[in-house]
């Protein structure tokens, strides 16, 4: 892939310890780019790092301490260079009843989605308007139509969305391009937790058939490493998404709905509990935020 407009350029991958990031980072090598992981595990992010075919600098940070991000981003201009494009990744999601919730919790997964990718943006915006570079937000299907059981989640995304179409608008007269990738069901830990959980599981199962399906992470990060390639305003995994866009009007009644008929079904099975942080990247979400804690 020696024609990628990517080579030789600095990309920089938020969350990319595992799962979607850790794929699009290896998409994203083979395409010659430079890369700078950040995320909390810093012993897994170094050891996507040295599986990588090019120059990669992998950087312990959280995304929702200023301080720590512009450390980051300092030893990523100094090793690497300015980024040319940056993909706000990072993500972390809990399901649950949201009278029963924990609002620090709640707040968390608002803090690392929707605050943490402002701080990326915010601190690597300098470098892509130096650059004319692209800057990526992951969102999600959630952000066009929420779901029961995932209020913070749905909630941060629909912000996340929101914050890059704003954005968009106000860099675009300095040469820097604004995406948004909507994805569905991605095969990572975060989903395959969420389907230990019944309630979740059961909500998945009972979405349309082509909403249901999950699908390989490699095939997703794909995707995403094209748009980065071609400075996509938005990118659509799988491509039937779009048509949700198009009919977004029409999904919060559908949902409730279908929620109105199933949840009491659930709950007259187990009671419906918060699930806790989902997934490996979830746990080390508060495994950092503890040790924070206790420091």
């Amino acid at each position: 892939m020696g024609d990628s407009p990517l080579r030789d350029r600095t990309v920089v991958v938020t969350g990319a310890a595992r799962g979607l990031g850790a794929a699009q980072a290896h998409e994203l090598a083979r395409r010659g780019a430079r890369l700078a992981l950040i995320g909390h595990e810093g012993a897994t992010l170094q050891a996507v790092a040295a599986a990588l075919p090019t120059e990669t600098l992998a950087v312990e940070a959280d995304i929702t301490d200023e301080a720590a991000l512009a450390r980051a981003a300092a030893q990523v201009r100094e090793r690497l260079g300015p980024p040319s494009a940056v993909v706000a990744n990072a993500g972390v999601a809990q399901g649950g009843p949201f009278a029963l919730t924990d609002m620090d919790d709640w707040r968390r997964v608002i803090d690392v989605n929707l605050t943490g990718s402002a701080l990326t943006a915010h601190t690597f915006l300098p470098d892509l308007m130096q650059t004319a570079g692209y800057y990526l937000q992951v969102a999600s299907l959630a952000a066009i139509g929420a779901a029961p059981m995932m209020s913070a989640y749905c909630a941060s995304k629909a912000g996340a969305e929101a914050f890059a179409h704003a954005l968009r608008a106000e860099v675009a007269h300095h040469g820097v391009a604004v995406g948004i990738a909507y994805l569905n069901w991605t095969d990572t830990d975060m989903i395959r937790d969420a389907d230990r959980h019944a309630v979740l599981r059961e909500l998945r199962g009972n979405m349309p058939l082509p909403a249901r399906r999950v699908h390989p992470a490699r095939t997703v990060a794909l995707r995403l490493v094209h748009a980065v390639e071609h400075r996509r305003t938005a990118v659509y995994a799988p491509a039937w998404l779009r048509l949700a866009q198009i009919t977004r009007a029409a999904l919060p009644p559908l949902v409730l709905r279908r929620s109105r008929r199933e949840l009491p079904r659930l709950e007259a099975e187990e009671p419906l509990r918060p699930t806790g942080s989902l997934g490996a990247g979830g746990q080390a979400d508060d495994d950092a935020r503890d040790h924070r804690r206790a420091g």
